[in-house]
């Protein structure tokens, strides 16, 4: 069952201690759950390269705000999803808030109610289960007259499929479903899972690096492969071959074009030390390429040469002493903290932390740390106003205030 609320809710979380790194290569004791953005576990503290990172972030302006800045707040808009993993609207539509629920289901939040039913229905072709499923959702710039969506899910097989469907206003059309883009998965983990239109009108699809733990066949910095990559569909075109336009990633959980300048901002998990978010400005002068697996944030993993591109370094990153699996965000556009206009918002799955931060002129600057927690959160979403919301594994979407 679905409970609507109007709750306003901006107490710190009562939560208990910090969870810990995921992905150690470390044996520790006691329960591991495998999730949609990774093993959630407990976090370690960290003494070596996650204090120096905690430390750069303070020395950046964590806690801090300026001007009439103010820190974010949060209330729960709707409870009882199942495994909720991203939120969507269309700029056409801004009474409905699409919910995508891991499963292989969406839900639709009208008017302040949730509807009876279900937007999409797919879970007869998803695998379910850790990390995989239904994963990400976006609407064709066009929908208001070409009724598409695009869906992003594991398949029986545990393949990435990227799926266009048409609707009829009210939910998706089953047979209408053409296959844009298959990519073989060789482990059940790391299979990213996002959509998103660029300023340019393409779809971006981010892959993770197959799976495992430290891309041991080298797939991040393989051109030869989609895995690990960033890439371009022209939807406008079906059965167009996909471009690479970045590399190097190892889970990218999360990415957003800012609205207004049409920068690319990437959430990407690390493996057992360092949290990204990695920052792209609209004008790049072509292929980026993100590091992995030579370089965990700014930290070297491995020996070796970096494949083609430019190397990119993060523009935050933070260490496991501060979570364990980074959930990127959207930069705030929303008319109801006007003095918010810019602030990047992102969060940790693990640790429920959630910073907001400026980029200028490619570093990040007043990185301030909000004053409540969201446990389990798996994905951030933005309106049609951009304002914006999260997700919690536990079922429950929040509206940030």
């Amino acid at each position: 069952m679905v409970v609507v609320e109007g709750l306003d809710d901006r107490r710190p979380d009562l939560a208990g201690a910090d969870e810990k790194d995921p992905h150690e290569r470390e044996a520790y004791s006691g329960r591991r759950v495998l999730t949609a953005v990774g093993y959630r576990d407990r976090v370690r503290l960290a003494h070596g390269v996650g204090a120096l990172l905690a430390a750069a972030i303070v020395a950046t302006g964590a806690g801090s705000a300026s001007g009439a800045e103010g820190a974010f707040g949060r209330r729960v808009v709707a409870r009882g999803f199942d495994s909720p993993v991203h939120i969507v609207q269309p700029r056409t539509e801004p009474r409905r808030l699409y919910v995508v629920e891991q499963p292989g289901t969406i839900r639709v939040i009208e008017r302040g109610k949730v509807r009876s039913g279900f937007f999409l229905d797919v879970r007869s072709r998803v695998s379910f289960g850790g990390e995989q499923g239904l994963l990400g959702l976006a609407f064709d710039p066009k929908y208001a007259s070409n009724r598409f969506i695009y869906v992003n899910y594991t398949d029986s097989n545990g393949d990435t499929r990227v799926v266009r469907y048409k609707t009829n206003g009210g939910a998706a059309l089953g047979r209408s479903a053409r296959l844009l883009l298959r990519v073989d998965q060789p482990y059940g983990n790391h299979n990213g899972g996002g959509l998103a239109f660029g300023p340019d009108g393409f779809l971006y699809v981010g892959l993770g690096d197959g799976g495992a733990g430290g891309d041991p066949e080298g797939r991040a910095q393989n051109m030869g492969s989609l895995l690990g990559k960033m890439l371009r569909l022209d939807v406008r075109r079906p059965g167009s071959a996909p471009e690479i336009v970045g590399l190097g990633l190892r889970n990218p959980w999360r990415y957003s074009f800012d609205r207004l300048t049409g920068d690319l901002y990437i959430g990407d998990v690390g493996q057992g030390a360092v949290e990204e978010v990695d920052f792209t400005p609209q004008e790049s002068p072509g292929l980026e390429n993100y590091g992995w697996d030579l370089y965990e944030g700014s930290s070297r993993f491995e020996e070796g040469n970096p494949g083609p591109g430019r190397l990119v370094f993060p523009v935050f990153e933070y260490g496991h002493d501060r979570g364990c699996t980074v959930i990127g965000g959207f930069v705030y556009r929303g008319k109801a903290r006007p003095a918010e206009r810019g602030r990047y918002i992102l969060g940790d799955y693990c640790s429920g932390i959630v910073w907001s931060l400026r980029v200028v002129a490619g570093e990040a600057r007043g990185v301030r740390t909000e004053p409540f927690r969201i446990q389990g959160l798996t994905s951030f979403g933005e309106d049609a106003a951009g304002e914006l919301y999260a997700a919690s594994q536990n079922g429950t979407i929040w509206r940030l205030t």
